[in-house]
């Protein structure tokens, strides 16, 4: 009986090795899991919270709030203008009688940014000249969209 006894006892010895190892598993996957979780909360709470307005540091403050900012403007003429086109490019391409009169003159980033408004066919948008570099040549950076008149 005694050979009995024995193989019993090491059956339940190896089945409870198995039931330790599982609820240590069971205990590492809920611990790594609360980890995570927490982090993941963590991250959501430093986000800063949503503006109305992207990039709201970059942006002009005459530009109007809804404005749609594209990286090139095609024209009903064939001409276009693109960001990096330099001020006197712009002004030979357009010409100066597309200029509305309107233009705001701030500080940018890396110097003065200049801020003109024209009407080029029926078009109405907005163009933000400013250097790229310390002591640049102003280009072209930003190009608006108003959504009404300005």
């Amino acid at each position: 009986m005694d050979g009995l006894a024995g193989s019993f006892r090491s059956r339940l010895a190896s089945a409870l090795e198995w039931v330790v190892a599982a609820l240590f598993l069971s205990a590492t996957i809920a611990v790594a899991s609360l980890l995570v979780r927490d982090l993941r909360d963590q991250s959501l709470r430093t986000l800063p919270a949503p503006t109305s307005r992207p990039f709201a540091a970059n942006v002009p403050p005459s530009i109007p709030e809804r404005a749609l900012s594209v990286p090139v403007l095609p024209l009903v003429d064939g001409k276009e203008v693109r960001i990096g086109d330099t001020v006197p490019a712009v002004a030979a391409r357009l010409g100066r009688a597309a200029e509305s009169g309107r233009q705001e003159v701030d500080r940018g980033s890396l110097g003065e940014r200049l801020t003109r408004f024209y009407d080029y066919s029926g078009a109405r948008f907005i163009l933000v000249f400013e250097p790229f570099e310390p002591d640049g040549e102003a280009r072209l950076a930003a190009i608006y969209l108003p959504d009404r008149k300005f």
